[in-house]
């Protein structure tokens, strides 16, 4: 799945390349003078110069340029070979050597971030996508030394890497704040490197907090105006008091510079993932074994819930800590060791927080009636893509059935079908054949391809049996809740059936 939208573009903010064009310097007008009354900006001074001395510029080499390296690189690192390339191009016209067709160099691109220290013994922070892949790495301190770092761990999903330096004195250095203290409205102030020009302060405000960007499993941003730009990335978000309350990480901008909307990992995230780094250079996190979905208004009122709050369990990976745990395919969870999941994003952290190994009581809803399990997580790290599924005895089917109050036709799974379509011989149901436009199916996003293998709380095997479910549904004047399949992936989609 794609992180990028035509609507808004995450801009990476860490790599800037040291081939760039020439700096346009614009005049600043002159400000008036201030009306008597009007309030007095905050003074930062003090703030500044206590905490931009654990800042360190941050700057990486990182081998470009085979296609196996293409397909693997991140988005952000990608822009800078990009660059790179389009140089090197520019340069071979320009002395007349684009009619050679030489063997393609490989070189190593240089990429610059940010970064602060937070242990005096030379323990650094910054971001995966800034040093996450490099080949080597060096830091700049505040007072010009060069120092050779090393990685001690990264973790991907959160976009979080530690560094160690060597010194032969100890360094300065800032500590994490608690994340839930953090106010919208209040001031902030970011350190960083933006376009590799060195330590830049900008100050802001906190504009949001909770920030799902669909970066990755574990989103929860804080988000603030406070001017951040590529180079930035992997610096921290200040408080007035010099504690660290993020690490500034994207923006949203149609140009890829600060339009304020800038994003920074919380430290509550942060924080454990940077001592598991630090202490274990991995990150270990529980694994439940579920395929989840947010709870819509239309599954709400076809499963006669109160709300939509939880998390619909959409599929259940076999041989995991849910089945064992006896979790089923439509149940609603709710709670973790009595903390209430109100999204799916609460639930994925939650499960998250805790290590391999832990046990979890897990409130559920199962048709109407709540109760509770125990499950021993697994590890996420370790997580098996897929169990091998049962051998399908497809049976006799006659070809297509038509449920036309949903608007959809159904057909067997034959084998051309799941040669066509990439379907796993162990997966049953009935196929979807056609859906017609305009019709319920489709306004709920259902496709030909998708197979129904659930009708409400009922497994079918084939087109007869989803249809004559699909009829017995109906009688109930809800929404029909349907489990679907689809490319590998299970959901539940509740379409109202049309009036007669």
């Amino acid at each position: 799945m794609t992180k990028k939208t035509t609507s808004r573009v995450l801009a990476a903010l860490a790599l800037t390349t040291a081939l760039t064009a020439p700096a346009i310097i614009v005049p600043l007008v002159t400000a008036p003078p201030a009306i008597a009354g009007e309030a007095i900006p905050h003074d930062f001074s003090d703030l500044a110069a206590k905490v931009t001395p654990a800042v360190v510029n941050v700057q990486v080499t990182m081998k470009l340029g085979s296609s196996d390296d293409d397909m693997q690189m991140s988005d952000r690192d990608r822009s800078a070979q990009q660059q790179l390339e389009e140089f090197m191009r520019q340069f071979a016209e320009r002395f007349g050597q684009q009619g050679q067709h030489q063997q393609r160099v490989h070189p190593k691109a240089q990429a610059v971030g940010t970064g602060f220290i937070i242990d005096p013994s030379g323990i650094i922070v910054t971001n995966f996508h800034v040093a996450g892949k490099a080949d080597s790495i060096t830091v700049t301190l505040q007072d010009g030394r060069k120092l050779t770092a090393k990685l001690l761990g990264g973790d991907e999903k959160t976009d979080l890497a530690v560094l160690k330096v060597k010194s032969d004195k100890p360094l300065p250095y800032v500590e994490f704040e608690e994340a839930n203290k953090v106010k919208v409205g209040q001031p902030v102030m970011a350190v960083g490197n933006p376009f590799g020009l060195g330590g830049t302060v900008t100050t802001g405000i906190v504009s949001a907090r909770g920030r799902d960007i669909q970066s990755g499993p574990f989103d929860d941003y804080i988000q603030t105006d406070a001017a951040i730009n590529r180079g930035n990335s992997g610096g921290p978000l200040f408080d007035m008091d010099g504690k660290v309350i993020g690490i500034n990480t994207a923006i949203f901008s149609p140009t890829g510079g600060s339009i304020g909307l800038g994003f920074a990992i919380p430290s509550s995230i942060a924080q454990p993932v940077v001592n598991q780094l630090r202490d274990h250079g991995r990150v270990e996190r529980g694994l439940l074994g579920v395929q989840i979905q947010p709870v819509t208004d239309d599954i709400a009122s076809s499963l006669s819930l109160g709300s939509t709050k939880g998390a619909l369990v959409a599929q259940v990976e076999p041989n995991s800590s849910a089945s064992k745990a006896g979790v089923q395919s439509g149940d609603i969870i709710k709670s973790v060791d009595g903390k209430d999941i109100p999204t799916v994003r609460d639930l994925t952290r939650t499960i998250a927080s805790f290590t391999p190994g832990s046990t979890v009581k897990l409130g559920l809803v199962r048709d109407g009636k709540d109760m509770t399990v125990s499950a021993k997580l697994g590890d996420y790290a370790n997580m098996n893509k897929q169990a091998k599924a049962d051998e399908d005895n497809d049976k006799s089917q006659d070809s297509k059935v038509s449920p036309g109050s949903f608007g959809f036709s159904l057909a067997p799974i034959s084998p051309e079908a799941r040669q066509q379509l990439g379907i796993k011989d162990g997966v049953k149901g009935a196929l979807i054949a056609s859906v017609e436009s305009g019709s319920p199916a489709e306004d709920q996003g259902l496709r030909a391809g998708d197979i129904i293998q659930q009708v409400g709380q009922h497994p079918v095997d084939g087109p007869k049996d989803a249809a004559a479910k699909l009829k017995e549904a109906k009688e109930t004047k809800k929404p029909v809740l349907m489990k679907v399949y689809r490319e590998g992936s299970t959901r539940f989609v509740a379409v109202s059936p049309r009036a007669s």
